[in-house]
């Protein structure tokens, strides 16, 4: 119960301080998105939240906008017209290289290896959907094709993991990231959901800056 309330209030604190700290991002970076390429400014993807629930999770948008049969769609319908690339998406751990994505706009490329394309996740701690530090939000496809993929081991994990809320950066951010591979990265969640630690918490938000580094 401390824990979950301790939590709580940092998470509304931190929120609130780095929303100031980022203002000068909260007013560049629209600028050059709307600079960049043609789309809306934020993104808001459907996640796997605490319990399973669903919630949107709000980005700077970092994709290209395409337009299908004379409509004008985001990178989600890209997939349903270039299934090989999707498979390819999939068994590749449900990522693929930033070089290797067409989705990704040039200004997306550098939010993407900064992070600064999830700073709008801190309206969703606000709201009380994520916290400053937690386990990955899952998209549900993702969980429905790793089930199938590594079998009843990998969804009891995944039910762990989903028994505390999903943070805006976590114990995956900080331990190698994309290089591991889906099933380890789901497995270091769920251990971070059983240990209920402030100090793990604190441990993790003090690495994250160097783990941002790390990747220029």
């Amino acid at each position: 119960m401390f824990y979950d309330i301790a939590k709580r209030a940092i998470d509304i604190l931190a929120a609130v301080v780095l929303g100031i700290l980022f203002l000068p991002l909260w007013i560049i970076i629209p600028i050059l998105i709307h600079l960049d390429s043609k789309g809306p400014i934020f993104y808001k993807p459907e996640r796997v939240g605490l319990k399973g629930k669903k919630f949107g999770m709000y980005k700077f948008r970092s994709m290209k906008t395409f337009e299908i049969d004379g409509k004008t769609v985001h990178s989600v319908e890209f997939w349903k017209h270039n299934p090989e690339l999707f498979e390819k998406y999939k068994k590749n751990g449900w990522k693929l290289e930033l070089d290797d994505d067409p989705r990704i706009t040039k200004l997306g490329k550098v939010l993407r290896q900064t992070s600064i394309d999830e700073i709008p996740q801190l309206l969703n701690v606000l709201l009380g959907e994520m916290s400053l530090v937690g386990p990955r939000a899952y998209v549900e496809p993702e969980l429905k094709d790793a089930i199938k993929r590594y079998g009843k081991n990998v969804e009891k994990l995944i039910d762990e993991s989903l028994t505390v809320k999903p943070g805006l950066t976590g114990p995956w951010q900080v331990s190698g990231r994309n290089e591991i591979p889906w099933n380890q990265r789901v497995a270091i969640d769920a251990d971070y959901a059983k240990r209920k630690s402030l100090i793990y918490d604190i441990y993790i938000i003090l690495k994250t800056p160097f783990a941002m580094i790390s990747k220029w």
